[in-house]
């Protein structure tokens, strides 16, 4: 009996040491927008496949020390990257990429915020989105892609680029939802899925579509990736219908046949 008991227990033991072998530690570099579709992803790939996800925050682009290309750049590891999709053309342009390997993710729109326990302002037409921000105390924008698209265009639209010049201002580095909760601005915009996470704010909804600015995500396994086939894996699992519920619930809309609108060279 005492064999069959220690039997057993080894078989157990090695098992375990096989498994914890087995199991890799996949580096995702990834830039705000997806973040909190992966953040909840997570577990559930992890429990999956049994890789661990660690993930490494940046923009898609910029001078910043922690933007993705600047953290390639200095041979920073990672095995997946995960950003705005123009930019992730310039990394596969530079063969930081590995051929083939691109996946499309998540369509990204433009919402607005206001401070929680503040009147909820209509911004379903355009003119209602006119008359908000030109009653607005005073407008926050990020200093992403969705950012450089409110003040350079999105004002423009509307007509009121003069009348908001002096009290709309670009948020760096930090998210724009949180400057709002701490009362600092009226209004604030930035991806729905970065506002979202933020507490002490209340989702006022969506850009109007004639007036949508959409960014898209897109991710890669990178050239020296040291666990290529566990990120292909995993971008397979983040572009399957499997995870379309959750990204969906973080603010992001499915992937569409079409392309989406063209962002500026920007930070994201």
């Amino acid at each position: 009996m005492q064999k069959i008991y220690r039997s057993l227990l080894a078989t157990l033991v090695l098992s375990s040491v096989s498994t914890g072998v087995l199991a890799k530690d996949v580096t995702v570099m990834i830039s705000g927008g997806f973040k909190a579709a992966l953040e909840k992803l997570a577990p559930q790939y992890e429990a999956k496949s049994g890789d661990h996800i660690i993930l490494v925050s940046g923009p898609s682009m910029g001078k910043t020390p922690q933007a993705i290309p600047a953290r390639l750049a200095r041979g920073e590891k990672a095995d997946v990257v995960i950003m705005v999709g123009d930019a992730l053309k310039n990394l596969e342009k530079d063969n930081w990429i590995q051929p083939g390997s691109r996946v499309e993710l998540a369509d990204s729109p433009i919402g607005m915020v206001v401070k929680q326990g503040d009147p909820k302002p209509n911004i379903q037409k355009d003119s209602d989105l006119r008359t908000t921000l030109l009653n607005a105390q005073s407008i926050a924008y990020s200093d992403s892609a969705s950012g450089r698209y409110v003040s350079s265009q999105l004002f423009k639209k509307l007509g009121i680029e003069d009348q908001v010049k002096e009290k709309a201002h670009m948020i760096e580095r930090t998210p724009v939802a949180s400057e709002v909760a701490k009362g600092k601005y009226a209004v604030g915009f930035q991806q729905v899925s970065e506002l979202l996470p933020v507490p002490g704010v209340t989702f006022i909804g969506e850009l109007p579509e004639d007036v949508q600015y959409i960014t898209r995500f897109a991710g890669a396994v990178t050239a020296k990736a040291e666990h290529r086939q566990e990120g292909k894996a995993l971008l397979d699992f983040l572009s399957s219908a499997e995870a379309q519920n959750t990204i969906r619930a973080t603010g992001m809309r499915t992937v569409k046949a079409e392309q989406p609108v063209k962002q500026p060279d920007t930070v994201q």
